[in-house]
């Protein structure tokens, strides 16, 4: 009974354990990209790519085929020489084949079409790494979002604490006349307010775990993430400028890849279409043979099955040659077809580029002026902090009302909240840059 007991704590602590689990931004981005349906759509398209090469390998193959055929007849035939009549007879017979082929050229159509198959097999893995991309910052969104939410929920916390306290001052002060009952109030009814807050942002800290929770498609219950040194963001940028991170970006970002494959993939559907211009030749191998069987009247004549397959046996070669030379335009219109979708291909790379290149200029104008309203909210908070400290000195020597005290202590908050919000909105765009620039650590 002891060791059942013990068994049954020892369960229930790891089950807690488990549960109240502290999840690293790694171990989240890894989970996402684990789960998440429309990486797993991509990989099932990625094996359709991969079956592709197999069937683009097997256009190199000769194709076999295997036949047999039989035939039952019955019936008599009359002599016109000797006007007689044979009996009826019953026949049986049949034949059985090999025959084969293969492509011995056809203008490099097979080559060319087996290198469009790899082609599409990287298309897919870029495809694939795009959307991972795209996930893994969506994660790391989420994730700042809930340590966002935490600083903000302690900050409220504070200052419904001062608040506890200052009404503990305001009752002592009343019972000593030194206040109005009004003030009391005021104090009570600022409290109440920092209580609100605190409600407020706790319910923000439940909206931001279940938002990642559900990202990652695991349970809410226990769910939370292990925090990360944010510390105060530097003054100096990690880039001097949005080209050095361009630079960096466009040799690695996926989108990119996949556009210059687009080009590559719309050259070889050229040389496709230009396959039709030249002759094909192929080569043929067939082997065949045949049996019977006469059935009499009065009994059967049956031969050695393989003897008669030996006996009929019959092979050769063959080889065809087919040479183009009208065939209404269509060759010439699916050639000037593919060169104008190869064009296409190549503007479409460039709008990538150009794409890329305004989204990381956008993303650096993003950190500089974040950085500025976090130096802002920085320099307003110390500003606000030490007009409280003059405030509070004022309001305990009866040099302030309560009314304009409460004033100070909002503005404070308010500085307090907006530095919060200022960090945490410099340090996600600084990631963003880091992705882009291909420096982003996951811890």
């Amino acid at each position: 009974m002891k060791t059942k007991l013990i068994l049954f704590v020892a369960i229930i602590t790891s089950m807690s354990t488990f549960s109240q689990q502290k999840w690293t931004l790694k171990e989240c981005v890894d989970e996402a990209l684990k789960k998440n349906i429309s990486i797993q759509q991509n990989r099932l398209s990625l094996e359709i790519a991969k079956n592709d090469i197999k069937l683009a390998k097997g256009n190199f193959l000769p194709v076999i085929n295997g036949s047999t055929s039989g035939s039952l007849s019955l019936g008599s035939s009359f002599n016109q020489v000797t006007q007689n009549r044979s009996p009826s007879t019953t026949l049986f017979g049949g034949s059985v084949g090999l025959s084969g082929g293969i492509s011995l050229f056809n203008g490099f159509r097979n080559t060319n079409t087996f290198k469009q198959a790899q082609l599409g097999v990287e298309s897919s893995l870029l495809d694939l790494k795009k959307i991972e991309n795209d996930i893994s910052l969506f994660v790391v969104n989420g994730y700042l979002n809930i340590l966002f939410a935490k600083e903000s929920l302690n900050a409220a916390k504070v200052q419904y604490e001062i608040s506890k306290k200052q009404i503990e001052a305001a009752e002592s002060r009343f019972n000593s006349g030194v206040i109005p009952k009004g003030d009391l109030l005021n104090t009570q009814s600022t409290a109440a307010t920092n209580l609100q807050s605190v409600i407020t942002q706790e319910n923000s800290l439940d909206l931001a775990i279940l938002n990642l929770a559900q990202l990652l498609q695991v349970s809410v219950d226990g769910f939370d993430v292990a925090s990360i040194n944010v510390g105060s963001p530097s003054a100096n940028l990690l880039y001097n400028n949005s080209a050095s991170v361009y630079e960096k970006s466009v040799d690695r970002m996926p989108e990119i890849e996949r556009a210059k494959l687009a080009i590559e993939n719309a050259g070889l559907s050229i040389e496709i279409a230009k396959s039709a211009y030249l002759p094909s030749v192929s080569a043929s191998i067939f082997m065949n043979s045949s049996y019977n069987y006469i059935i009499k009247p009065k009994g059967v004549s049956t031969g050695n099955f393989f003897d008669q397959l030996d006996g009929n046996l019959g092979y050769g070669l063959g080889f065809s040659v087919n040479v183009p030379i009208f065939n209404g335009f269509k060759t010439d219109a699916n050639v000037t077809r593919s060169k104008i979708n190869k064009e296409i291909s190549e503007t479409r790379l460039e709008s990538e580029k150009l794409s890329l290149k305004q989204t990381i200029e956008q993303s650096f104008l993003d950190v500089k002026s974040a950085l500025k309203t976090f130096e802002a909210a920085r320099i307003s908070l110390e500003a606000q902090k030490e007009a409280f400290k003059n405030a509070q000195e004022r309001y305990n020597y009866g040099a302030m009302t309560l009314f304009d005290f409460d004033q100070v202590r909002t503005r404070l908050v308010n500085a307090e909240a907006a530095l919060i919000r200022s960090k945490y909105d410099y340090v996600f765009k600084t990631k963003v840059l880091q992705f882009y620039a291909g420096d982003l650590v996951l811890e």
